[in-house]
């Protein structure tokens, strides 16, 4: 799918007022037709007085602004939504002026059709309207074009003048919305508390009574005022001065920082698959050509396991991966035929198309719906197609069910080891009973990363110092080194290798390209490196006699969130499952470990250190692996000092010039 945006209200003001910043982002200037109109305010709409800030928060206020009124107001309206939209603050300080000077906001001009009602500065109690004299500037970003993604949104921006600190700037905006598809369907979730004051948060909807809202309440007691009035129902939810919220890092993609308020007009996700079933329909007629290659993995291959997988890799490796998702390209995916004649597609037209060719295979397919970034969010979530901004594919063979992700490139593995999208939950997209199912990942039985460092000390003074380095890659890792060593040139990588080793062993030098190989259905890929160090740069600075073993087990990529005022879990990520081993041979002393037992083994994550040695060699295998996916919060005191001890415990420093029958 298409870069999909939940109706959203902002939590915080640098979401809400306009500061336009263009950074690494391709422009161009809006097509015709999309101007910006300027019109007078609907008589449906409520336009309340602006309210008072509560000055017990003044110390909270960030970036000279002081805000006073975040209100949204949506009603149904024949073929999809009007919505309101009005913010008002007030500027306290120079630094105000930089951010609050302005006003710019985002549209799809696809759905969208957007009037300013006012832009109105309010200084020492007089009105001054500028809405007359505003010039906007109307221009597209593409925000994600390097990724070969496009979704054609708009950014409309205009400077405000003579404005000065202590004014208060308000401006109000409606959007006539006409959705591509759910043109019934409503949802909206707004945040009741932000990370820095506002005097009030409010929200109005009006909508049929005979379509009731169905409504979540994410930590907060906050009920809406409801008003029946004919043949609608008006909700309104107000929340005046709430404490403002320290954000935080590293939040699992279930837990929304700020309290807030789900609605949804439907309780049911069959509604939400209703709205795209008619377009991903699995019996598309496919061109001869590829039909062909499908047909001939059919005469090739009997066991349906083994047909998934050529199909996959088919639609994987021979099509490539551009989202060009604009107007109906959010969600209505191209035809079979357009997307192999065109040699490209997205998530969208990718999964349609696997799907389609697993059917001819005689395979249960079909496509479901998830989120890249919040998909474990999926199962708590109201229903709404705005859930959603990718598309996968569900397979079934018997009493397995598999679930493939279209748009990889050189996915590794057979039907028994293939790796599923990490996404937590998915939508199949089935014409009944569709519920939001999980997306099953198998238990890391084994390291997906296994760096072995074999060192050769010189066995004559004056040769150098020999270290080989061999990294096998499974499962997941596997399949994104695979992607790496094609994307990138080997030299870059290599290079890269070789200055990580220069960091730790100064003077370090290749001595020749890596050497990989790939065993793409055991979904194994190893990389070798092999380099030199000389005798003079072994004895500089007592490098042999403060010679550093250094793990590689991904320490590093473990999050280590501020504790100070932390309510929320800490989120670890994806599995992770990973080995270094160093081996340095050809010593001249016995070495050993340290004695104590330094292992760390939490409910989230464990770690151990494990070493061997003979008269010449000395040998240590660190293992690092998580257990959990999140760490609560009441434990994340234990989890930092784990963290420091895991640390302490991943470099070990020898004297390996020493030549003593015992060391160490």
């Amino acid at each position: 799918m298409g870069r999909a945006r939940h109706f959203q209200a902002a939590t915080t003001v640098v979401a809400r007022l306009a500061v336009l910043i263009v950074v690494c982002t391709v422009c161009w200037p809006a097509v015709a037709g999309t101007n910006v109109h300027k019109g007078s305010l609907g008589s449906w709409i409520d336009r309340v007085a602006l309210p008072k800030a509560d000055p017990q928060f003044d110390s909270q206020i960030k970036n000279g602004i002081s805000n006073l009124l975040s209100d949204y107001q949506i009603r149904k309206r024949p073929g999809g939504l009007e919505i309101f939209d009005r913010y008002a603050y007030k500027i306290v300080d120079r630094t105000g002026l930089e951010r609050g000077a302005s006003i710019s906001f985002e549209f799809d001009p696809a759905t969208s059709d957007v009037t300013v009602n006012w832009i109105d500065i309010i200084r020492d109690g007089v009105v001054i309207q500028h809405l007359s004299e505003a010039d906007f500037d109307v221009f597209r970003r593409e925000k994600d074009a390097e990724k070969g993604l496009f979704d054609g949104w708009l950014t409309a921006y205009v400077n405000i003048n003579d404005v000065r600190v202590g004014d208060i700037v308000d401006y109000g905006k409606t959007a006539v919305r006409t959705p591509i598809i759910g043109t019934d369907l409503l949802y909206h979730s707004v945040a009741v508390a932000w990370d820095e004051p506002i005097a009030l948060i409010r929200e109005r909807v009006t909508w049929p009574t005979v379509q009731p809202l169905n409504v979540r309440q994410v930590r907060t007691d906050i009920r809406p005022d409801v008003r029946s009035s004919g043949e609608t129902m008006t909700y309104l939810w107000q929340s005046a001065n709430p404490i403002p919220l320290k954000s935080q890092q590293y939040l699992p993609p279930d837990f929304l920082i700020y309290p807030a308020i789900e609605i949804s007009s439907t309780s049911k996700w069959q509604d939400i698959v209703d709205t795209v079933l008619p377009y991903y329909r699995l019996d598309q007629e496919l061109p001869a050509d590829f039909a062909s290659k499908l047909d001939a993995i059919a005469a090739k291959y009997d066991a349906p396991e083994d047909r998934m997988i050529e199909a996959m890799r088919l639609v994987q490796d021979n099509i490539r991966y551009v989202s060009l998702s604009m107007g109906r390209g959010s969600y209505i995916p191209r035809s079979p035929t357009r997307v192999v004649a065109s040699g490209f597609g997205d998530c969208k037209d990718k999964a349609l198309l696997l799907a389609s060719s697993l059917r001819r295979l005689g395979l249960h397919a079909d496509v479901a719906l998830t989120d890249i970034d919040e998909g474990l969010a999926l199962a708590t979530n109201l229903p709404t197609i705005s859930a959603f901004d990718h598309v996968i594919v569900k397979v079934v063979i018997g009493s397995q069910t598999y679930w493939i992700d279209a748009t990889n490139y050189l996915q590794g593995g057979r039907a028994d080891n293939l790796v599923s999208p990490d996404f937590g939950f998915a939508l199949p997209v089935v014409a009944d009973n569709a519920e939001i199912e999980r997306v099953d990942r198998k238990e890391l039985y084994q390291p997906t990363t296994f760096v072995s460092e074999l060192f050769d000390f010189p066995k004559r003074k004056g040769e150098p110092l020999k270290l080989t380095v061999t990294t096998t890659y499974w499962g997941a890792d596997a399949d994104s080194m695979r992607y790496r060593l094609v994307s990138r040139s080997a030299t870059k990588i290599a290079d890269d290798y070789l200055k990580y080793y220069n960091r730790q062993y100064p003077g370090m030098k290749s001595l020749g390209p890596l050497v990989t190989s790939d065993s793409r259905d055991k979904n194994l890929v190893s990389v070798i490196e092999s380099y030199d160090l000389s005798a003079d740069d072994l004895d500089a600075d007592n490098l042999s006699k403060e010679f550093s073993l250094k793990s590689d087990v991904g320490i590093r990529y473990l999050p280590e969130p501020d504790l100070l005022e932390r309510s929320a879990p800490v989120w670890l990520g994806s599995p992770i499952f990973r080995r270094h081993q160093s081996t340095v041979r050809n010593l001249k002393a016995q070495f050993v470990g340290p004695e104590d037992n330094d292992d760390v083994i939490t409910p989230y994550v464990a770690f151990k250190a494990r070493w061997t040695s003979t008269p010449t060699e000395f040998q240590v295998d660190w293992f690092l692996k998580t257990i959990n996916d999140q760490v609560p919060a009441k434990s994340i005191g234990p989890y930092l000092k784990s963290l420091k001890k895991m640390s302490d415990n991943s470099a070990w420093t020898y004297n390996f010039a020493y030549s003593d029958a015992e060391a160490n």
